[in-house]
């Protein structure tokens, strides 16, 4: 039998994507093709990210495989679509059965079973896709009731969800992504040319046991599994012997959720002498000073903390449940201790005013990260933000040609505003950061606070006109 997984993530069809340039493995089939590999099931990857559609395509069809089972997200929803559309359409991949699994499927099983997929796989993979895998092995093309997690049309056509498929313990079972599938030195290239560094992406843990209401947990659930300190190290070190990369990227939602575990896992990594520098992301509430000692010890050059807003009113609004002085408190003395933070921050919640972001600008002025990132809010399908907002979208899409990032809804100012929200935050942290390297009457600062002042007189014309 033949399986070949693939995804949707084309990098040379899409410009954002390049101006960007951070791509990371599919670390989710990496660890399919692992598991169905330990299990005796044999496999190979077709990793799109440094392909076209067509060259993706022209492989299936000239290898007519069994099985496809595809990954799918917000980001490659569209392509994949349109992947398994060709699929269907094709006179020689018209025995192929499609598997689709993710995030996005979760909550859209009808919709993603019409486009022509025959299975979809609910939450957490490697089990699930092995079961189909046998099956399908074993003779039995259309009957997969018996198979706990995934949804298919029957034989009468009706959809037919199966029971919730139980967690996988303990994830120390996991054998490592299987990375031999793909040209990782073609990533590995594409950092150092691009970025002066090169990355390798790693998850530690499963699951995220808080409760953002804007944040999707469709995969892995709201629950916390976590690999012991040996595993990881073990991975580090094989990933230092095959392809000594420059950085890490742990993947996790929350990185120093165990202090227990991170101690841990410091002691380990020096002990082994498999210290890579790496980034990862965490929140304020499950930091103090030892903790970032401990990330400093284990090779953390870059943390990425949490906070969304400024406001303590929007922060409540997300049910983040952290105290935005302490996020400040963290940023500096994350920068004192000598590491890199960075931040995230969301506009345009529900209920944020105009005030609210102004004190988001108070915030990163305060905290002064390294780094900050701004995205403009979305309602994910299956998350607490969309149910808040479903009644008051704006939006009428094409669920095949759309995604949840392209929905909007009735927010406290016209759409418009947020654009020009953006370039005020922006600017203004930019050029207080001028102002903190005593260079505020540069040309450069000049030109963040006139473009500052500018996108401020946006945001008021569009309140008041739109």
């Amino acid at each position: 039998m033949k399986i070949i997984f693939t995804h949707g993530y084309f990098i040379k069809e899409d410009e954002k994507e390049q101006e960007i340039m951070r791509p990371y493995p599919p670390l989710g089939i990496l660890y399919l093709s692992a598991w169905l590999e330990k299990n005796g099931v044999d496999n190979t990857v077709f990793d799109t990210t440094f392909s076209t559609k067509k060259e993706l395509y022209q492989h299936l069809e000239q290898k007519q495989p069994d099985l496809i089972p595809i990954y799918t997200n917000l980001m490659t929803k569209v392509n994949v679509i349109e992947l398994v559309q060709f699929i269907r359409s094709s006179s020689i991949l018209k025995d192929t059965i499609v598997v689709l699994g993710g995030p996005d499927v979760t909550y859209n099983i009808t919709d993603y079973l019409a486009t022509g997929a025959d299975i979809v796989v609910i939450g957490e993979g490697e089990q699930t896709m092995l079961e189909i895998a046998q099956t399908i092995a074993q003779g039995n093309r259309q009957e997969f009731a018996h198979i706990d997690g995934l949804a298919y049309r029957t034989s009468d056509g009706e959809i037919f969800k199966t029971k919730a498929r139980k967690r996988l313990r303990p994830v120390d079972d996991l054998p490592f992504p299987n990375r031999k599938k793909i040209n990782l030195h073609q990533y590995l290239h594409t950092w150092k040319k691009h970025h002066g560094l090169n990355a390798v992406s790693v998850s530690t843990q499963r699951g995220c046991p808080y409760t953002c209401k804007w944040c999707s947990t469709a995969v892995y659930g709201q629950s916390y599994r976590r690999r012991s300190p040996k595993v990881v190290v073990d991975e580090l070190v094989h990933i230092k012997t095959c392809y000594n990369p420059e950085t890490l990227w742990f993947v996790d939602d929350v990185f120093t959720v165990s202090h227990k575990w991170l101690a841990a896992f410091a002691q380990e990594v020096n002990e082994r002498n498999a210290i890579i520098p790496f980034e990862c992301i965490t929140r304020a509430d499950r930091m103090d000073e030892s903790v970032i000692d401990l990330l400093k010890k284990a090779g953390c050059f870059r943390i990425w903390i949490g906070a969304e807003s400024g406001s303590q009113k929007i922060i409540d609004a997300m049910d983040r449940r952290v105290d935005v002085h302490q996020v400040r408190s963290m940023i500096q003395l994350t920068r004192k201790k000598g590491i890199e933070a960075g931040t995230f921050i969301m506009l345009g919640y529900p209920g944020e005013t105009e005030e609210d972001i102004e004190e988001t600008i108070h915030h990163l002025k305060t905290s002064n990260p390294d780094h900050f990132t701004i995205t403009i809010a979305y309602p994910i399908k299956g998350t607490g933000l969309y149910e808040q907002v479903d009644a008051l979208q704006t939006t009428v899409n094409d669920w095949n040609t759309s995604t949840d990032r392209d929905r909007d809804f009735k927010r406290t100012y016209p759409k418009r505003y947020y654009d020009y929200a953006v370039r005020r935050v922006v600017n203004e942290v930019n050029y207080h950061k001028q102002v903190l390297k005593g260079q505020q009457f540069s040309l450069a600062a000049t030109k963040l606070k006139l473009k500052s002042v500018a996108a401020k007189t946006g945001m008021a014309y569009t309140k008041r006109f739109l």
